[in-house]
């Protein structure tokens, strides 16, 4: 994959799903598009690799795919006729409890709501006027500060998602199968639970799986960058693998540079091109923690001591919410909870093309401080036990990712933090610095347009498809002016 011409119309750098959105929306204008990236395969965190056997399919590092098959904007793109196939489970979420079925978040209310016992009316007061009367619930909710498309929803998802993921369960729920189902939702954030904003990514995700089962990717997560790249090249995009970038005087000639990368990169490749204070306030972001991962080959299904875990993508490992926020609390004081929260994906279940005949992949993380350098294998396969006696037995082969292989993996998971950087009250609407337009730089030619920008992390490709809209607005006149 070689560029054909010296010049372009942009440049993005870097081939992540926001990196993919922002050339698909700008191709269709008709603009030349060269997408370079570092490595030799394209996709950022949708990479499948062979990490443990020969045969065993592993997702790098995205493995369920909540926000990919909702996303405004690649439900716009013909991305079922490139390839992209999804595997939807009967049950987005399993969250098993010590000594009694685990709870189960389905794609029906109702049934989910008869799991909660005298919690399910109020989980239905809460979650049904999202998911029933807001048909422009995803495109509210994925993007930058904006007049929204049904204020009235709006409003009221804001007023109620402003709160801490702790206070608002506290307020509506009595019991703990309710509490615990919304902490491993809002655990997501990667925030303390007692944090401002962290039951808005409750709802997110609760809303999420009651209008689409969280898939997986068929032939692994790869496949959705596979598909996001056949079609670009109908539309005469290039791409150049295996280049870094070290400065942006490396590029071929160009009206307009996006970065799809963290806000540390766009700060050192631009010095010349950003003024010093702007640059000063992008090394100020903050990232937040990291993650330790681990992939398994599996002799068999994972032995849930709840079948009806098997039914699920997803499984959110951690008991009560009381054991979970003190878990996701430890991670920001700088400490390695004994019970972490563990988020594990079972793809294999659901997309046998993953493991030989029979056999299974396993797939789990946990969050660290950032920069970790502890190797959590023993504490999250003791937590999977936990839930699944037996679980070590049908072990064949494991491969753990530090918070540096991570970073190696791709840079802008700076200290193995995987989703952008903190979304905590200062960072999730200004990242990643305060400007009326988060996409902007102070130089007119040059754009970010990663998970550090609104709407932040996910496989969703929202953050590419606004940097490209305000690229398009702005182009016209850029044509008129010299690159400074």
């Amino acid at each position: 994959m070689t560029r054909t011409k010296d010049r372009y119309d942009v440049c993005i750098i870097g081939s992540g799903p926001n990196g993919l959105s922002a050339a698909s929306l700008l191709a269709q204008s008709g603009l030349s598009i060269l997408v370079l990236e570092a490595k030799s395969k394209l996709g950022g965190g949708m990479r499948t690799e062979e990490l443990t056997l020969p045969g065993f399919l592993h997702d790098v590092c995205s493995g369920a795919h909540p926000m990919g098959i909702l996303s405004p904007f690649f439900k716009t793109l013909p991305l079922e006729k490139f390839g992209l196939k999804w595997k939807e489970p009967p049950i987005s979420v399993a969250h098993p409890l010590d000594e009694e079925p685990s709870v189960l978040l389905t794609q029906s209310i109702e049934e989910t709501a008869e799991g909660l016992g005298i919690d399910g009316s109020s989980y239905q007061k809460l979650i049904s006027p999202f998911v029933n009367n807001s048909p422009h619930f995803w495109e509210d909710v994925l993007a930058p500060i904006h007049i929204p498309k049904d204020p009235f929803s709006f409003v009221r998802f804001g007023l109620t998602g402003i709160r801490s993921a702790k206070g608002l369960a506290g307020s509506r729920f009595k019991e703990k199968r309710a509490k615990a189902l919304f902490a491993g939702l809002a655990s997501h954030s990667i925030l303390p639970l007692e944090s401002p904003l962290t039951a808005a990514l409750g709802l997110v995700f609760a809303v999420s799986a009651h209008q689409k089962s969280w898939p997986v990717v068929e032939g692994g997560s790869e496949n959705l960058a596979k598909a996001l790249v056949a079609y670009l090249n109908t539309m005469g995009v290039e791409f150049q693998t295996n280049t870094r970038i070290t400065s942006i005087a490396e590029l071929p000639q160009t009206k307009v540079v996006i970065f799809d990368t963290d806000p540390l990169q766009l700060a050192s490749l631009t010095e010349s091109h950003l003024p010093g204070l702007y640059r000063k306030r992008l090394e100020r972001f903050r990232f937040g923690p990291g993650v330790f991962k681990m992939d398994w080959a599996l002799d068999r299904a994972i032995p849930w001591k709840d079948p009806k875990c098997l039914s699920a993508s997803t499984i959110h490992l951690g008991g009560t919410m009381e054991e979970i926020a003190k878990a996701e609390a430890d991670v920001w004081k700088g400490k390695h909870p004994d019970r972490p929260y563990v988020l594990l994906v079972q793809q294999s279940l659901f997309d046998p093309s993953r493991a030989p005949n029979g056999k299974h992949t396993g797939y789990a993380y946990c969050h660290v401080p950032n920069g970790s350098r502890i190797d959590l294998t023993e504490v999250i396969e003791k937590q999977i036990e936990r839930f699944a006696p037996g679980f070590s037995k049908t072990i064949l082969a494991r491969h753990s990712m530090y918070t540096a292989d991570f970073e190696r993996y791709n840079p802008n998971y700076v200290g193995g933090a995987i989703t952008g950087g903190a979304a905590d009250l200062t960072q999730a609407f200004f990242r990643p610095v305060a400007r009326l337009n988060p996409y902007s730089t102070p130089n007119p030619h040059l754009y970010i347009c990663s998970a550090s920008t609104p709407p932040g992390g996910g496989v969703h490709g929202m953050c590419g498809f606004y940097a490209a809209k305000t690229v398009l607005k702005r182009i016209d006149k850029l044509k008129s002016l010299k690159f400074t």
